[in-house]
């Protein structure tokens, strides 16, 4: 996959609340409202209360995958690491709201069924490698964070931005590259040796010069 130029990494996880990224440009609200029935209504509602947060209805501007947020900030580390970055990202009760293309929610269950994408690999610490990926699409709404982050203690208890709409026209990932980093992730999080642990007293031969 040809690599995008990206610009400077975003800053997730807390250091991120109460800074630029808490708060969408006016650009990015235009952006976030041409996606409900009347947008030019629904972003002066906005405007008078800019604290509050959004039920935003996907489907028609962009779709949600919706991760647990552990295993999609492995995804987000890997779209700007190795891929073309993404567009905006939000976490809500310990999901991360990842901002996609239209089409994504119903092109990518399709994929990761190919891929035999399942919750059965076991991670050393407990749990599974591969966590399900839930997808809003067309029909569904998704409840976002606010215009403007209203205090440390609200953002902290609802969702929160980590990555804010900036632009009427932001770059969003489609099914195949979320599909591509999601496995990334999953196969990056399980690291797989040969060699038993030394403490299991086993005997180990060099075998290198037996002829």
């Amino acid at each position: 996959m040809p690599r995008l130029p990206l610009g400077p990494r975003p800053a997730w996880g807390e250091e991120a609340a109460g800074r630029d990224a808490a708060t969408v440009t006016s650009e990015g609200a235009d952006w976030l409202a041409r996606s409900t029935p009347y947008p030019r209504s629904t972003l002066a509602l906005w405007r008078e209360r800019p604290h509050a947060p959004l039920v935003l209805p996907c489907g028609r501007v962009f779709d949600i995958v919706n991760l647990p947020v552990v295993f999609g900030r492995r995804v987000l580390d890997r779209l700007w690491d190795e891929g073309p970055g993404c567009g905006p990202v939000a976490t809500h009760r310990g999901r991360l709201l990842v901002f996609a293309a239209p089409g994504t929610a119903q092109r990518l269950p399709a994929l990761l069924e190919w891929e035999e994408w399942g919750g059965s690999a076991p991670h050393p610490d407990g749990g599974s490698v591969v966590p399900p990926l839930l997808c809003h699409g067309a029909g569904d709404a998704v409840t976002a964070p606010a215009l403007s982050a209203a205090g440390a203690a609200e953002t902290a208890r609802g969702p929160r931005w980590l990555v804010a709409p900036d632009t009427r026209r932001p770059w969003l990932p489609g099914p195949e590259v979320l599909l591509w980093t999601s496995v990334r992730a999953a196969r990056g999080a399980v690291r797989i040796t040969i060699f038993p642990p030394r403490d299991q007293g086993a005997n180990v031969y060099d075998v290198s010069r037996r002829r």
